[in-house]
């Protein structure tokens, strides 16, 4: 048995252990740490939102032209008139029990809008994601095996352009260079009511996966090409060109697979932030997902989907988290050491 095949049996091992009592609690410590965060956003949304609106949702959505006997109403009617801390408990009553409340423009459940619209935010943050990772993971592996050459310096110096632009600028270039210059593509997301609509116009999603990938390319690439340095100066890859392995064959073999352990992790991480970068996407492209519907609700103070739509985000966040954390306890054998 070679040096490198006892080593990864060795991981394998580590990695059987994991699974013990330690790491169910960690498990269940992390849910319950979830649990809490969620707690405290709700708090924090519902304050900060009647900040926002000093004179009640009423002015906002009745306009401005209301009467009082008329903002009266509404408020008696939707609880409005209740003291802060009741509405909070009635609104946290209502969660528990699935109720995010009803749309004040829409005229429909929350929870119904925001269904609808989800999907098509998932599959276009999921299509964006599998498009970045083919691009980033060789391009960081290229960068690890040519470092300190001309050809890393100019990705990283990309890189580092497209990672510090913000994403409504890059996706307007896009839309001059490849809509308006080129016509090639449409400048405006497909639309439609169902995944299958937005789906069956594969032209209209490739500005919006294009704006939302680059980004997620640019951060990727960066923590590919670290892991893959910092794998090529591990003993068992000296150990393994000792024995006269080529270099292609150590990388692919070896390098690759443990240099993808931290960018696995860091993909729940990164869960939440595509949500965040989804309400300028789709505001920008016009894609009917949740990021436009976060932003036409908050254009129109319609309360309940905006603290709705933050929830879901709120809840990706802690999902995103408690993802990568197990991941990480999988895969890192630092980690799996410790919950062994």
């Amino acid at each position: 048995m070679s040096v490198v095949e006892a080593a990864q049996n060795a991981q394998q091992q580590k990695k059987e252990r994991a699974g013990g009592p330690r790491f169910w609690w960690y498990l269940l410590r992390r849910v319950g740490q979830g649990g809490i965060v969620i707690l405290i956003v709700t708090l924090i949304v519902f304050a900060l939102l009647h900040l926002a609106m000093p004179q009640g949702p009423a002015a906002g959505i009745l306009g401005m032209q209301a009467s009082q006997e008329q903002i009266d109403a509404f408020n008696k009617e939707n609880g409005f008139d209740l003291p802060l801390w009741q509405q909070y408990f009635h609104f946290l009553g209502q969660l528990v029990q699935g109720d995010l409340g009803d749309s004040f423009k829409l005229n429909r459940p929350v929870a119904d809008a925001i269904g609808q619209r989800l999907p098509k935010t998932l599959i276009l943050a999921l299509i964006s994601m599998l498009f970045a990772l083919i691009i980033a993971i060789p391009m960081g592996i290229f960068q690890a095996v040519r470092r300190g050459k001309a050809a890393d310096y100019a990705l990283t110096t990309w890189n580092f352009i497209v990672y510090s632009t913000p994403s409504f600028f890059l996706g307007l270039i896009l839309v001059i260079v490849f809509a308006q210059w080129l016509r090639l593509v449409p400048a405006q997301a497909p639309q439609g009511e169902t995944v299958g609509d937005v789906l069956a116009n594969p032209a209209g999603l490739v500005l919006p996966v294009l704006t939302a990938a680059l980004g997620i390319i640019a951060t990727f690439s960066r923590y590919m090409r670290s892991a893959t340095i910092d794998n090529l100066s591990e003993d068992y890859v000296r150990t393994a060109r000792a024995k006269g392995t080529s270099v292609p064959v150590v990388i692919t073999r070896h390098v690759v697979r443990n240099s993808l352990t931290p960018v696995i992790a860091m993909l729940g991480y990164y869960l939440p932030v595509m949500f965040g970068g989804m309400i300028v996407v789709e505001s920008l492209f016009n894609y009917p997902g949740m990021g436009l519907l976060f932003w036409t609700s908050a254009q129109t103070s319609d309360y309940p989907v905006l603290i709705g739509c933050i929830l879901v985000i709120a809840l990706a966040t802690v999902i995103g988290s408690l993802l990568a954390d197990i991941i990480q306890a999988l895969l890192d054998p630092r980690t799996r050491e410790e919950l062994s």
